[in-house]
């Protein structure tokens, strides 16, 4: 059902306050949503019509203005529902409409929800109601008198006993449909509570990687997501029994705390009459029976929510980095997926990423073809200019650099570097439908050596054709929301291939696909109209392309990059629509575009106010200076890359305080991993990633980044390496270790304040 303009309103105050915001602006960002404008678009080309929205900004505005919209509705149907019984009040309507949570409105809604037959109910058809009632409103009265009146052997009712329990029934009910209550309850718990795990009796050899967790707590504000998720994958297993629980004194009281908060919400005492005595036990049974353990789901659910949001954002974050990581550029590359038994497949690729020429060389056991792999290798760079041999980090990947070290020292005159790249992903695109039809006539094993080689040029550009969970850069990102995780890393994905710019006349459809307003049907059609027509000469041609129309082109054509076309802006991110201020800065300054782009002494003696008008402010026309002093930038880094240390291969080759590079490969809540090339990735907890207490690992590292790490413990036998990248002395290094033990059962408080004594 459309939503009124009072649910409007309030959908555009909430996400006024969620992204501190004018309500003119968040109703100007959601009018371009609606009609169908994307972020990367309203972020970079409206910034006049939304105030200077930024894309996180508009990023968390569209996913809130989901949630609130499904509010809304939901709200809606709730009164629609209450007022069909007839039991609408001023003072419900008014509790509704002022819920801010979905939870709330759903406590609203409690007593009015249409249940099956509960044992409340039946005790309301027994007459058992007027009595409830009596003994509520008056503790005085004595229970068992009281309920003498109301025997009905016709209805069951044949003992007081019968009577009472149906009383308390209708009672339980109604303090468990108290919304006020169920909210004062819940608030306890979160600040109270703690979430403790125990082992299932007999499960403990089968589940011996949750050993962590057999006897755990941990208070619910504080646990992280990382050991939120492991418990509830625990509990999954079969493994892990999860409560939540308070303190062991809590626990033990009586009454019970939560059963405490529920007498005085109703201002039952706890006195030795027999009415406040029965009152007391309604009370009890109405915490054990009927609120616990709901109240126990939804803060579980809560607590999963909160963890399943943080691995979504981390795994973003983390994506976000990898396909923003620097690009070798436009160079020939060697692409070599390592093996043994099978070889190592060889992909050579052009500097714009064209198969040069495929094939498989032996150098390791069983064939040893040692000398003849470096011959082969030498003869294809040489044939093909290569400049780049890219490495995947698999399987005798460290056996294939000291090949490739060895080539580049043998032939000097090629003058080869080699670089060690994730090959993460790479056999699930090999084996797509995507990599069939681009290479229909290669061998599936050679499509992930094209793929490695073709990532070392352009990582955006290569791993946007497969599937970011594939990629490998997530926590738990099996345990949580599908559904929101694919949501949250396609819209990474498109910031980052819109960040960047794409090549009109290059680019493959999955990364025209990605461009802001491209579908994959109208990307596939650029490319089928390239393939016909040849190379784009301007952006004005792309309306000439089967089902682009102008709203598409408004979308897409500023994120769109045609070099050595017809017009030099078309290279540039200056969009179409603003070409005309271009004209005004050319007649001002007496130039011609190609004299005035790149040109800063020009440029910055221009004032953005004398080029705006009623359609383009400031703002963009100083985007318009910025672009015009170099055009088409990227936001991209410089191309490094790191070195791993000669005749350290494999995890029993590393000792203790040995000194590395390597490679974040991932980074978590409880740390970053390293490659430093063993085939293993080593963990630098977040207790070891600087010299100062780290709350957020992303404060320090990023995945990509090239680090300097000292080993601190190997175990060979679990196959993990601890790695540091802290500067303390070494008799500093045992009691951090034993610090870092600790701290994945320690509150976040205590944790912090042993930090604090142990740097001093």
């Amino acid at each position: 059902m459309p939503l009124t303009q009072e649910a409007n309103n309030r959908i555009v105050f909430a996400l006024s306050n969620d992204i501190n915001a004018k309500e003119a602006q968040v109703n100007a960002a959601i009018a371009l949503l609606d009609e169908g404008a994307t972020v990367p678009f309203i972020a970079r080309y409206r910034k006049e019509v939304t105030g200077g929205l930024d894309d996180s900004q508009l990023r968390l505005l569209q996913e809130r203005l989901v949630y609130l919209r499904d509010m809304e509705e939901r709200r809606a149907v709730v009164i629609q529902s209450i007022e069909a019984q007839g039991k609408m009040t001023d003072e419900l309507r008014l509790a509704l409409n002022e819920a801010q949570t979905k939870q709330r409105i759903e406590d609203l809604y409690l007593p009015y929800k249409p249940k099956r037959r509960t044992r409340a109910q039946i005790a309301r058809e027994a007459g058992l109601e007027p009595l409830a009632e009596r003994l509520f409103e008056d503790s005085s009265l004595d229970p068992e008198k009281e309920a003498a009146e109301f025997l009905n052997d016709e209805k069951g009712i044949k003992t007081t006993k019968d009577a009472l329990n149906g009383a308390r029934d209708i009672l339980a009910e109604r303090f468990s449909e108290d919304a006020e209550l169920l909210e004062e309850l819940r608030t306890f718990l979160t600040k109270h509570g703690f979430i403790v795990s125990e082992v299932v009796a007999g499960k403990e050899t089968e589940g011996a990687k949750f050993k962590d967790y057999f006897d755990f707590d941990e208070e619910l504000t504080a646990i992280p997501s990382h050991r939120a998720l492991a418990l509830f994958r625990g509990r999954q297993e079969g493994i892990l029994s999860i409560r939540v629980a308070l303190t062991e004194d809590e626990e033990k009281r009586i009454p019970h705390p939560c059963q405490q908060i529920i007498a005085e919400h109703f201002g039952i005492k706890n006195s030795e009459s027999a009415g406040e005595r029965w009152l007391q036990d309604v009370c009890r049974w109405a915490w054990r029976v009927k609120i616990c353990l709901n109240l126990e789901s939804e803060l579980f659910e809560v607590i999963r929510e909160r963890a399943e949001q943080e691995a979504i954002r981390v795994f973003g974050i983390n994506l976000k980095d990898l396909l923003l990581a620097a690009p070798a550029g436009q160079k020939g590359v060697i692409g070599l997926d390592p093996g043994l038994r099978t070889g190592v497949k060889v992909a050579v690729i052009s500097p714009t990423g064209s198969v040069l020429d495929t094939g498989v060389i032996y150098p390791h056991e069983p064939r040893r073809e040692w000398d003849r792999s470096i011959e082969i290798l030498a003869a294809l760079a040489k044939r093909h200019g290569s400049q780049l041999i890219s490495i995947g980090n698999g399987t005798a990947s460290r056996e294939t650099d000291r090949l490739a070290s060895e080539l580049i020292s043998r032939h000097p005159e090629l003058k080869l570097m080699k670089v060690v790249v994730s090959e993460a992903g790479a056999s699930v695109y090999s084996a797509s439908e995507l990599a069939a039809k681009e290479f229909p006539d290669m061998d599936v094993s050679y499509r992930g050596a094209v793929s490695i080689a073709r990532r070392l040029q352009d990582p955006l550009a290569e791993l946007v054709k497969i599937d970011p969970k594939a990629i490998g850069v997530g926590q738990y990102q099996h345990d949580v929301n599908q559904v929101h995780l694919a949501q949250k890393l396609d819209s990474v994905v498109e910031d980052c291939v819109n960040a960047v710019g794409v090549d009109l006349n290059t680019a493959s459809v999955p990364l025209l696909s990605r461009v802001s307003g491209l579908s994959k049907s109208v990307a596939q059609s650029i490319v089928a109209y390239r393939d016909a027509n040849g190379a784009f000469k301007n952006r004005k041609e792309l309306l000439d392309v089967p089902r682009l129309g102008a709203k598409t082109f408004e979308q897409a054509a500023g994120f769109l990059r045609i070099t050595g076309g017809d017009n030099p802006l078309d290279c540039s991110a200056v969009h179409p629509e603003a070409y005309p201020v271009v004209e005004k800065i050319l007649n001002q300054t007496h130039c011609d575009i190609q004299s005035l782009i790149g040109n800063q002494e020009v440029i910055r003696k221009l004032k953005a106010t004398d080029f705006t008008d009623e359609r383009f402010g400031i703002p963009t026309v100083k985007d318009i200076f910025a672009e015009l002093e170099k055009p088409g930038r990227d936001p991209r880094p410089e191309f490094k890359a790191a070195v791993f240390r000669e005749g350290v291969e494999s995890i029993s080759d590393l000792k203790v305080d040995m000194e590395l590079e390597g490679v974040v490969s991932n980074v978590a809540a409880f740390g970053a991993f390293v490659d430093i090339g063993v085939h293993q990735d080593g963990l630098v907890h977040i207790s070891e990633l600087a010299d100062r207490f780290v709350k957020d690992p992303r404060e320090v590292v990023k995945v990509g980044q090239i680090v300097k790490v000292r080993v601190i413990e190997v175990d060979v036998a679990r196959n993990r390496i601890s790695l540091s990248m802290k500067t303390l002395r070494k008799d500093e290094r045992k009691g951090q270790k034993s610090l870092m033990r600790n701290q994945k059962t320690m509150p976040m408080g205590a944790m912090a304040n042993a930090f604090a004594k142990l740097r001093k």
